[in-house]
């Protein structure tokens, strides 16, 4: 089993091992890349990708809400203190995820004595227009 404060703090040249090492197979399988790190920030590029559609061909909220979790789980661990996991998310599905990559960004808002704050934003790679939006909080 990989410790993950072993990675704390995540920063730009440490991002892709970390990444590699902490996230189950499956998270992987998303194809995140452009994985970008800065204290408290972290973002990705989900790709477009058949095998993550709805037979509409709109990309799955719960492929949505895996790319965020991760991005925010990463924003987590550029910090010294390693999260112990996401205990809240709530996210608000704004338009369907159709022909385009997007990009998922998100902020650490506030850290406190056992948990802390993030915001997500995911957007089409190519306008910026909102697919989606999420709040989030992680224990310590």
């Amino acid at each position: 089993m990989v410790d993950p404060s072993n990675f704390c703090p995540v920063s730009n040249e440490t991002v892709i091992d970390a990444y590699e090492h902490v996230f189950a197979p499956w998270v992987k399988d998303l194809g995140l890349s452009e994985l970008a790190v800065s204290r408290g920030q972290a973002s990705a590029r989900l790709p477009a990708n058949p095998k993550l559609n709805f037979s509409s061909g709109a990309i799955c909220g719960q492929v949505i809400m895996a790319a965020v979790d991760t991005v925010v789980s990463l924003a987590m661990f550029t910090t010294d203190r390693s999260p112990k996991g996401t205990v809240y998310q709530h996210t608000h599905l704004l338009r369907a995820a159709v022909n385009d990559d997007f990009l998922v960004e998100a902020k650490v808002l506030r850290f406190g004595k056992a948990t802390a704050y993030a915001e997500a934003t995911v957007t089409f790679a190519a306008s910026g227009e909102v697919v989606a939006r999420a709040s989030a909080e992680f224990a310590f």
